[in-house]
């Protein structure tokens, strides 16, 4: 048996080995809890470093001096550098200019002195090189004594947002448009059922003014020369009465007007009926069937009919499109482009000294053949620009238009499955475009 350490009891012995296990089993136990708090703390550290990477914002912290102490991924991916790279980086070394460097200086200091968050645009440098736009926030740091030891900087780049505001700018647009011209084709349908019943009401009383006023024109002949032989028996006989009575109630001033009056009756009559028949296209449906179209065929054809037709003289110039076929009627469109070609020479005619000129291109665009017509005229007044295709709407002076041309061409065009446009071209003159669905494969 050993014997205890000389000037010790066996007491004493047992006292020193009783605290040295008390000793081991706190060491035991520190250790266990130091284990589990670093386990907590690598918890915490991964719960940050994830949600470090997940933001979708840009994240620097930097000390006093502006050196970065730590990043996100969101940032490492913007400029193209490792965390470890950017580590004691001066923050405004990824900046794009110096302009932009001291504007970031200035924004630590002013919340340095406000001791609160600033907010500024900065532009940063990304891989290649361009420069970025980004929202900052700066936030000071202050440690115990209230101190400021760094900076905490937030930013959302701003270049995806400013694309998509932009596309939504441009989709909203589009959809303005889109529904002006939904509201334009069902102000057009109402306008086609409206004209439809003046027609048909108009139609009747239309055909009995023409036909009496040619029974009356006949009527008109007899009694002229049934007043010319009582005139000239009146005058053989010497009968003073009947000659005073002629003389006073005019009857040679009325025998001349009579023929004048006549005509302008069945002239306004047959206009009044050109009208209606306009009316009556305008609004009545087609139900001929459709054909395979040659468009340079149509447009060459038009163009003949209102030169030579009309005697005019007017420099047309085309330029014709290499199968250029679509389906539709082309009767119906050769009314249209006769009509656009002879508005084309009303409107440049009406500058003195200028020969009225037409430029007339078709093309292929996608799935459309687009007409263009180019006049050198005066071009469309804003005020016209809304009504242009309104029926009755004309800029003609009085008696030379009915205002129904451009609306019946808007309605055959539409009927056709195509738009009609007008628009002043970028050199002056108005320019009316046409387009009209190509003639598929499929349908030959």
């Amino acid at each position: 048996m050993d014997l205890p350490p000389e000037g010790l009891d066996e007491g004493a012995w047992l006292d020193v080995i009783h605290k040295m296990d008390e000793v081991y089993a706190r060491l035991l136990t520190d250790e266990v809890e130091l284990e589990q708090k670093n386990l907590q703390l690598e918890a915490s550290q991964q719960l940050v470093y994830s949600l470090l990477s997940s933001m979708s914002d840009v994240l620097v912290a930097a000390d006093a001096q502006g050196l970065i102490e730590q990043t996100n991924q969101a940032l490492c991916e913007l400029v193209g550098c490792s965390d470890e790279a950017l580590m004691g980086v001066p923050m405004h070394s990824l900046l794009h200019n110096s302009a932009e460097a001291e504007l970031m200086r200035s924004m630590m200091h002013r919340a340095t002195t406000l001791r609160s968050g600033e907010t500024v645009d900065l532009m940063l440098r990304d891989t290649t090189g361009q420069a970025v736009p980004v929202d900052f926030t700066v936030t000071p740091r202050y440690d115990g004594r209230r101190r400021c030891v760094g900076y905490v900087f937030v930013g959302r780049p701003m270049a995806e947002i400013k694309r998509a505001y932009r596309q939504l700018h441009e989709a909203h647009e589009a959809l303005k448009r889109t529904q002006q011209q939904l509201l334009h084709a069902e102000k057009m349908s109402s306008l086609g059922r409206l004209v439809a019943g003046v027609a048909h009401e108009l139609n009747n009383p239309i055909s009995y003014v023409l036909g009496n006023v040619h029974v009356l024109n006949r009527y008109t002949t007899r009694l002229r020369q049934y007043f010319d032989a009582s005139h000239a028996e009146a005058c053989l006989s010497n009968n003073p009465r009947l000659s005073a009575l002629a003389q006073q109630l005019r009857i040679d001033h009325i025998l001349q007007d009579l023929p004048s009056l006549m005509n302008s009756t069945i002239e306004g009559a047959k206009r009044t009926a050109s009208i209606v028949d306009g009316l009556k296209r305008f609004s009545v449906l087609d139900g001929e069937e459709r054909e395979s179209v040659n468009v340079n065929d149509v447009i060459e054809r038009a163009i003949h009919w209102v030169r030579t037709g009309m005697k005019l003289n007017f420099d047309v110039a085309f330029q014709n499109c290499e199968g250029c076929t679509v389906i539709g009627n082309a009767g119906q469109l050769l009314q249209v482009l006769m009509n656009l070609i002879q508005n084309a020479y009303d409107a440049a005619s009406g500058q003195p000294g200028i020969t009225p000129q037409l430029r007339i291109c078709a093309r292929h665009e996608a799935q459309w053949v687009v007409i263009s017509l180019h006049d050198n005229g005066p071009g469309i007044a804003p005020e016209a620009a809304s009504r242009i295709f309104e029926p009755f709407f004309t800029t003609k002076p009085v008696g030379k238009g009915t205002g129904l041309g451009l609306s019946i061409s808007y309605g055959i065009v539409e009927r056709h499955g195509g738009t009609l446009c007008a628009q002043n071209h970028a050199q002056g003159g108005a320019e009316f475009v046409l387009q009209l669905p190509v003639l598929s494969s499929e349908a030959h």
